[in-house]
């Protein structure tokens, strides 16, 4: 026969039991929460610190026109009809001038450079045609937001002032390859500083001449340059990128693209 007392005195200790067993789930459950919270903070500090440091090393430039500023040692200054341009190859005024504007991140532009790029080099090396590259960054606008989230505001700007310390270490061709050669991984994504340095080595640029090309790229010495190219483009009468005129004519990207038809177009323009 059952005593009351034992029965009750049973109860009171699975109460307690059940009561206690409560409590360390409670706590587990606190303690599980407490360390996912933990790892959502930290991760959330790294990817602010992430960003704080991008942000720290590409301030928020807005480069200004200025006809006096500095040129690269290779550019066209205001005066000429291809102001601020930067010829390369062996081309003289005895053959048809191909001018290209482009944007460094202009994904058409980076095409353009698979397809054809080293067949327009080839034209430029051989003295075919008087090769001008004309930059402008109307991109830096247009992805203005995506690039100040990413802590890489104005990308096209940077790569072309980078660009104009590598034409001064005698780099213009290297540069202006290694730039498309990395492309942003999406539009919008831009350039960090550290990229554009490692742009400079890819070049060839070392030692002393690397010095001297990061202390011209820190300095911004030819943002202004690249800022008077872009007031160019707008009067040019261009649409976009990459746009070419062949002795004043335009040249349909098409034609740009393919080697043996822009090939035949220098030689008819030749003649």
């Amino acid at each position: 026969m059952s005593n009351p007392a034992n029965d009750r005195r049973a109860k009171a200790a699975a109460a307690r039991s059940a009561a206690v067993g409560s409590d360390k789930r409670r706590e587990r459950i606190i303690r599980i929460v407490g360390a996912a919270t933990v790892v959502i903070v930290v991760i959330a500090i790294i990817a602010i610190s992430i960003v704080a440091k991008n942000a720290s090393k590409v301030p928020d430039v807005t480069p200004t026109a200025n006809p006096s500023a500095a040129l690269p040692s290779t550019s066209f200054p205001s005066s000429s009809p291809y102001a601020y341009g930067v010829p390369w190859g062996t081309g003289t005024s005895k053959v048809p001038v191909l001018e290209i504007w482009e944007d460094f991140q202009c994904p058409s532009c980076e095409a353009l450079e698979k397809a054809n790029g080293a067949g327009i080099r080839e034209l430029a090396a051989a003295g075919k045609v008087q090769l001008i590259w004309r930059m402008t960054t109307f991109l830096d606008n247009n992805l203005k937001a995506d690039l100040t989230a990413n802590g890489t505001t104005a990308s096209s700007a940077r790569a072309t002032a980078a660009w104009g310390c590598a034409i001064d270490q005698g780099k213009t061709e290297q540069y202006h390859g290694a730039v498309y050669a990395n492309p942003p991984a999406t539009e919008g994504k831009g350039f960090t500083n550290d990229q554009l340095v490692s742009f400079a080595k890819d070049s060839g640029i070392e030692g002393a001449a690397l010095d001297t090309f990061t202390a011209c790229m820190d300095a911004g010495t030819y943002l202004p340059w690249s800022a008077n190219s872009t007031v160019a483009f707008a009067s040019s009468g261009a649409q976009g990128t990459p746009y070419a005129k062949l002795n004043g004519v335009e040249v349909p990207n098409a034609t740009l693209a393919d080697k043996a038809q822009l090939d035949a177009a220098v030689a008819a323009a030749t003649k």
